[in-house]
Order: C-alpha cells, then structure tokens, then sequence
C-alpha cells in the first residue's frame, strides 16, 4: 500500500500490523466510552460503553479524589484501566478483531479522572483553589497504564484548562467548532459537575460547577439512569401530566429529563410555588412520584448552573442576549428539553430557539484527535489560549447562587 493510501497512521507502523485500530475513549466519572475506528480508513467500526467502576469508591469526584490519597491512587487507576481494557476487548471482538491491532489511544475525562487513570495525586485537586497538578497534554505508551494493545501503542490524553475542567471540556470545544465561532457561543456539558465555555474565535472562558446529581437520577425518590423503564419526558394536559416511558414499559422510576420536565409543568400548574415548595408529592403511579426533596435537589443544580453562566457572562463582559446559539454537549444535553430548562431557570429566557444539543463532544473530540495528529496537537494551544473561571473564589457566586435558587415567576 503507498504512503497517500494511509492518512491514519504512520506508514510504518504497517510493517508490523497490517490493519491497525484506533481507539477513542471518553472516561467520565459516570460512564466511560470507547470508540474503535479503522486505522487505514477512519471509518468507526465499534462503539462500547459501560458505568465507571470507580462509583463503588465515591459518587463524586471530590470523594474519589479523597480515596485516593487516603488509600493510594492506585485502586482507582487500576479499576479504570481495567474498564478501559474490557471495553477495548468488546469493542474490538464485534469487529472479529483483535485489540492488539490498536495502535494508538487518545483519552478525555475531567481532571479528577485524569489524574487518577495516571495515577497522579489529587491532593491539589481537593483544596482551593483546586488546581490539577498537570495540564499539558501526555504522552505516553499504553503498556504504561495496563492497557491491554498492541505492546508499542501509543496513549494520549488531551491537555485540562484548570480545576475541574479538563480534557472532556477540550474535547467538546475541538468538536462543537467553537473556537471557530465569529459570534458568542455557550458550550454547556451537564453531568455531576457542569463545564461551561463562553467565547468565539477570539477569546474563550471556561468554568465548571458542581451541578450535583438531580440529573443523573441520583439523590432523588424515584431517580434512576435513562434506562428502561425510567419516564424521560412529561408533557400537560388539561391539569394532568402525560408522560413518556423508555421502552414503553411501565416505569419504574424518572431520570434527569423527566424530572426536568415534571418540574417545569407543575410549575405552570401552580402546584410548585417560585420558592419551590410542594404540598404533597406528585404520583405519576402509586409507586413513582416527584416529592419535596426531588425538587429541592433540582433547585441546586438548576442554580449552580444557572449562576455560573451569570458569572460567566459578567466576566466576558457579554449579556444574555449576545450569545447566539447555546451547544448542550453529553447524554443529559440530548435528552433534555430546552423549553423546560428556561421554564425553570436552568437557562434563562433569552436562550428560548437558541439551544442545540451537540451529542457526546467529548468523545468525538477524542475521535478527532485520534484520527487527525494535527488536531491533537492544536488542543494544547486551544487549551492554554482558555481562560479559566474560578467560581469558588469569586465572592459575587453565593449571592447569585442564593438568587438562582428560585424559580422563574
């Protein structure tokens, strides 16, 4: 094969495999993903995905951070690699292939996950003003890590920008296109902590905040994943609420989008008052409801967010109004509706008719960076070229924290 035919990978590289793999893969604090793409031709060939096993040592990541150094990094590194691994496997085997053919792995995560897939100490990560202790991109060998390849691939991570905003947030501006933006664009990625990016072109700011887990369906009476049986979105109708089941079964819990959206009717139907208090809990069935503290947990992750676009906003000297178009990166972002997220003041009403989901960004900013070198190594300038907002330290977030907590009249 000449050298024009292999755009993917060094040609040679084929002295050895002859059809060499890419990997992708999109390690969240939540769920990790895995891309597995033609080395020769680019061309996607799997897509696996599964729960990070490192819930069973904290929720959150400031938890897992807090295992780590009381425990030795280690145990989470190796939990994660082993993840990765099996991933890769499945990945690789519904292809009738064999994982030793990738050659190269290009990763994303938030910072927390990070460091504790390379075994970093998060010690800087815990305490304000909660700095990673390495933002360049890596570069290393997957053999390295205990991921189970081909013995010389490579395994790359894309750089972080600060705290907790990190390589899935540089992902998702090298896939939304944002940097390329002559207009304002908001890029917004919902999970357990919420990364936001503000920019164009010319000038970006990121932040993140802790979101919580309303959205995931963790925390709440009746919450569960966007899974089979979980009610994902609910409609009104002459004073009563329809809902929609995943699966058409019968649910048996609401996952973030339906709770979103519950709130957002009951709101109109003046059953929640702007402070967000409830008489009695709303039953879709005798045994799936919206209670009090359901709405409470929403109200701290609607206000987190909201108040950290408000900042975000004052710090880039730009109103409401001047962001053209709002990016949702991630599961929650495509599954949300936006009419229901300014309803209740996740977004405010200027962004009604603005809002796009955009898919998960952050693996396909992996995607891109696996398949095209160039690209990967542009992160580390767009990266470095990021502002980064410190919401704790910024003495005006309580108050508009406290603000945010209501909901709109």
């Amino acid at each position: 094969m000449e050298k024009a035919h292999v755009p993917y990978v060094d040609p040679e590289i084929l002295e050895d495999v002859k059809q060499p793999l890419l990997a992708a893969v999109d390690l969240g604090s939540t769920s990790i993903a895995a891309y597995l793409m033609d080395g020769l031709t680019g061309r996607r060939l799997s897509v696996r995905s599964m729960l990070n096993p490192q819930k069973k040592y904290g929720a959150d990541v400031v938890t897992r951070s807090s295992y780590a150094l009381e425990h030795g990094a280690g145990i989470l590194s190796g939990c994660a690699g082993e993840a990765v691994n099996h991933l890769l496997r499945e990945a690789a085997g519904e292809c009738r292939r064999s994982s030793e053919d990738i050659v190269r792995i290009v990763m994303v995560g938030n910072t927390c996950m990070h460091h504790l897939f390379l075994n970093i100490p998060t010690d800087t990560l815990v305490v304000a003003p909660h700095e990673p202790r390495v933002k360049k991109a890596v570069k290393g060998y997957a053999v390295d890590y205990g991921i189970l390849v081909h013995p010389s691939a490579e395994l790359w991570w894309l750089p972080n920008i600060g705290g907790f905003v990190g390589a899935d947030t540089v992902g998702c501006i090298l896939a939304s296109g944002l940097c390329d933006q002559e207009e304002l664009v908001l890029l917004v990625d919902i999970g357990t902590n919420a990364e936001l990016v503000l920019g164009s072109r010319g000038r970006r700011i990121a932040c993140s905040t802790a979101a919580g887990s309303a959205f995931e369906g963790v925390k709440t009476s009746c919450g569960m994943r966007g899974s089979e049986g979980a009610i994902n979105h609910v409609t009104e109708k002459d004073g009563r609420l329809l809902y929609h089941v995943i699966g058409e079964s019968e649910p048996v819990g609401i996952c973030g989008s339906g709770l979103l959206d519950a709130a957002a009717c009951l709101l109109k139907m003046g059953v929640i008052d702007e402070s967000g208090r409830m008489e009695r809990p709303w039953h879709f069935t005798p045994k799936v409801a919206v209670s009090q503290n359901d709405i409470r947990e929403l109200q701290l992750a609607k206000a987190a967010i909201a108040a950290g676009i408000r900042l975000l906003c004052r710090h880039y000297g730009a109103g409401f109004s001047d962001i053209r178009e709002v990016l949702l990166a991630g599961v929650f972002g495509n599954e949300m509706d936006p009419s229901s997220a300014c309803a209740v003041g996740l977004f405010p009403a200027e962004f009604k008719g603005r809002i796009r989901p955009v898919g998960n960004a952050a693996g396909e900013g992996a995607q891109r960076a696996v398949l095209h070198v160039e690209e990967f190594e542009a992160c580390s300038r767009l990266a470095e070229e990021t502002e980064f907002l410190e919401l704790a330290r910024d003495r005006a977030f309580p108050d508009i924290f406290i603000e945010e907590l209501m909901f709109p009249v």
